[in-house]
């Protein structure tokens, strides 16, 4: 009667400690897509200063009237919720053997795909400028010291590869599975060419940590292209049966 109750009691609390776990979990998520959102147009506010003219660029009410022409504001939720679900994705590892990967590469695609290349490009621009600025949403923190990481070049790669994808995609009236695949592979190779470099470069030059041509080809590309091109392949169904559904929105 004793060792059922106890066990009746650690369930319990397992089970409010775990509800407990994904409420703290889902206010962190909320924060972010609410900092995400403020830094978003701020940063809008002030490109669209610096891209006026005349008039309009002295002012900030101008600034944002040109800007408004340009992005709607389903354009701008979108823009930052990728943003967000990037930041996420950083940190949901698929378990696979030898070099586990993670969804961020995913939704770098899939802001590509489904945002045009020039919206696609600035939510991961954003992503990476929020992680600069300080805040812990890299794969191993953040703050402006990152630059030194020889894996900082994967997420310059992240914001060529979203452009490319999305131009090569955007003004399909229909897409197919094969031209979406095609642009998630030369997204593919961007993001791996520009981090194989930045690695290299920063490695052998920087923090004098050096490395030779085949350990990198083996570790940062041999290794860890196999599951990021599995993405590609789901990145090409998904957005195949999203973006009709994001057009009609």
């Amino acid at each position: 009667m004793h060792n059922f109750h106890f066990i009746f009691l650690k369930k319990e609390v397992m089970h409010f400690g775990r509800k407990e776990y994904r409420y703290t979990l889902r206010n962190k998520i909320l924060a972010l897509h609410l900092l995400t959102n403020f830094i978003f147009w701020l940063t809008i506010d002030f490109i669209s200063v610096t891209m006026g003219s005349g008039k309009n660029k002295k002012t900030l009410t101008g600034g944002i009237r040109i800007m408004k022409k340009n992005f709607t504001t389903k354009e701008m939720t979108l823009c930052a919720l990728f943003t967000v679900l990037i930041a996420v994705g950083a940190f949901i590892k698929i378990p696979v053997p030898v070099v586990p990967f993670t969804l961020q590469f995913l939704f770098t695609m899939m802001a590509g795909l489904l945002l045009g290349g020039r919206l696609g490009a600035l939510s991961v621009g954003l992503y990476a400028v929020l992680g600069l600025a300080g805040l812990p949403i890299f794969a191993e923190g953040g703050g402006f010291w990152y630059v030194l990481k020889p894996s900082f070049g994967y997420i310059i790669g992240f914001v060529l590869g979203s452009y490319v994808t999305g131009r090569m995609t955007e003004h399909y009236k229909k897409l197919t599975f094969g031209k979406v695949l095609a642009a998630n592979l030369a997204g593919l190779a961007i993001v791996y060419g520009m981090g194989m470099v930045y690695y290299y470069i920063i490695s052998n030059f920087v923090i004098d940590t050096p490395i030779g041509l085949w350990p990198l080809f083996l570790y940062c590309f041999l290794l860890a292209v196999p599951g990021d091109i599995c993405l590609c392949f789901l990145a090409a169904g998904l957005a195949k049966r999203l973006r009709p559904a994001i057009s009609n929105m």
